[in-house]
């Protein structure tokens, strides 16, 4: 079953789905009908089919239930590791620069745990732990702070007032043509 907005079942929810299943295999061993194990339990014909094949293939264990199908999680050890080895920087696991990206860091916990995230699953494992958008350990020497300062409380809004002054629809191509 699909659930909206990422829900699911809970633990009980999935209990309760399972003696279902579990009362279709005695249904299926005493020779019921498809139909008539659907109409029973009061589930669609189509669940029992796909109940009755896994049950075929692999007896009762096919429809026992195989649990929460969350994300798959990182002990505190293996974060503790992970956390050392991307401080040890790319370099020393075989990439060309210093950069480390979602998917290097999502192959890397592939490649020391053997566990499957994805990109958006590794963003919010590194997120839960503390760590952010990757930023410069130093500021440049050449930046100076308060011409920066200046720009953002004296040019930036004069740029973003005329942007919003030209309108819907206005773009630069259609201001240099009708200039």
């Amino acid at each position: 079953m699909r659930y909206a907005q990422g829900g699911g079942l809970t633990d009980g929810e999935r209990a309760a789905r399972e003696r279902i299943r579990l009362q279709a295999v005695a249904r299926f061993e005493g020779g019921e009908t498809n139909k008539e194990i659907a109409a029973g339990l009061r589930v669609s014909e189509r669940s029992v089919e796909r109940w009755r094949r896994a049950w075929r293939e692999r007896g009762r264990a096919g429809v026992v239930s195989k649990g929460s199908p969350g994300r798959p999680k990182l002990s505190e050890v293996q974060v503790a590791r992970l956390e050392r080895e991307l401080e040890r920087g790319p370099l020393v696991h075989g990439w060309a620069d210093q950069r480390w990206t979602l998917a290097r860091v999502k192959t890397l916990i592939g490649r020391l745990f053997h566990v499957s995230y994805t990109v958006e699953g590794t963003w919010r494992l590194l997120r839960r732990y503390g760590w952010s958008w990757q930023q410069p350990a130093r500021r440049a020497i050449e930046r100076d702070d308060a011409a920066v300062e200046v720009w953002r409380k004296e040019t930036w809004p004069r740029v973003r007032a005329l942007r919003r002054s030209e309108g819907p629809g206005w773009s630069s191509r259609t201001r240099l043509a009708s200039r």
